[in-house]
């Protein structure tokens, strides 16, 4: 009973914790607390919760990407060549550049798995590697660094506007399109359907095949997106940009609820998942702790996520069955 109500309210208990995580490290260092290190914690996270709920999608649909920091980094390296070398290209136009190409690599992705039926894991772990080569390939291994770059290109994710800066508002702005689309359009709520129960998709008309493929044309324009967003904002380009953190993207997931068996998910536990993380990576330092306990405690959490989704997961098997089974129970006893 208790398991269950952990799992019901998990929303809830994830958005208190963090609550109370921030309140007792607070009490330890006061200015953790104070408004304009909050709004640096969320902006520091703003990049998270965007891949975050482009992974969201793809793991809706039974899929999993593991290139979304390689796209992000191509993306990223491109438009920086392009801003070093044609400095008078505007810096929007750069962004639609940067998100078009996410989207690109995204359906490479997508039509893999889709028409070729080959295993989300082993097409984003390919495309990872080649995304990540051809980043070597067109910077020759160097760096673009922030003094050739446009200072417009350096200062829009920076911008501040009500008090929060651009990139906070991205993050937002995401959010709300993310949420919207997964509650109130047919498509996004056929992600549920595909990833949850594929029979029961075919039977009412949904293409599997094509939910996983739309999912990482998804996926793959919110890493193109970032991809600027993560070059700007850190002012520098080169080939291991982002590496690894697409593990921190599934772990936010995880932790937030979202079901690596498909179908099951919330934006909500996306969003907390995220800024579960942001405020670990942000608090562990100010108190000290070494960067390898950092590990083992992000380590530890995500581990302790994956067990509570998986029971939550068999607990819904289990009554699946049973209900099955009671129903041909009364059929016997009809008959």
């Amino acid at each position: 009973m208790m398991g269950q109500k952990l799992l019901k309210h998990r929303e809830a208990l994830l958005g208190l914790v963090i609550v109370l995580m921030i309140l007792s490290i607070g009490s330890r260092v006061p200015s953790f607390i104070a408004p304009n290190n909050l709004v640096g914690i969320f902006n520091d996270t703003s990049i998270l919760i965007i891949l975050a709920l482009g992974q969201m999608m793809v793991l809706l649909t039974k899929g999993i990407d593991l290139s979304m920091a390689a796209n992000l980094a191509l993306s990223g390296m491109i438009v920086a060549l392009i801003n070093f070398h044609y400095p008078d290209v505007p810096v929007w136009l750069l962004l639609i550049l940067a998100t078009v190409l996410g989207l690109i690599m995204g359906a490479i992705n997508g039509l893999l798995v889709w028409k070729l039926g080959i295993p989300a894991i082993v097409v984003t772990l390919g495309t990872m590697s080649i995304y990540r080569g051809i980043i070597f390939l067109l910077s020759g291994g160097g760096w673009v660094n922030s003094n050739q770059m446009g200072a417009e290109f350096l200062d829009l994710p920076r911008t501040m506007i009500l008090g929060l800066p651009v990139l906070s508002w991205c993050a937002i702005a995401v959010l709300l399109l993310v949420s919207y689309f997964l509650c109130y359009s047919r498509t996004g709520r056929a992600f549920y359907t595909a990833g949850g129960n594929a029979t029961a998709a075919y039977y009412t008309g949904i293409n599997a095949g094509k939910m996983q493929f739309i999912s990482f044309c998804l996926s793959g324009m919110l890493a193109g997106f970032c991809g600027y967003l993560w070059i700007s904002r850190f002012a520098v380009a080169y080939v291991d940009v982002a590496n690894g953190f697409e593990l921190q993207v599934v772990a936010a997931c995880v932790i937030g609820g979202i079901s690596t068996m498909g179908g099951s998910g919330r934006v909500l536990g996306c969003l907390f998942g995220a800024l579960f993380l942001g405020v670990i990576n942000n608090a562990l330092p100010v108190i000290g702790v070494s960067p390898f306990w950092q590990m083992a405690i992000s380590g530890t959490v995500i581990v302790i996520a994956v067990l509570l989704n998986e029971r939550g997961n068999k607990r819904k098997g289990r009554l699946i069955l049973r209900d099955a089974a009671l129903a041909r129970q009364k059929l016997a006893v009809k008959s």
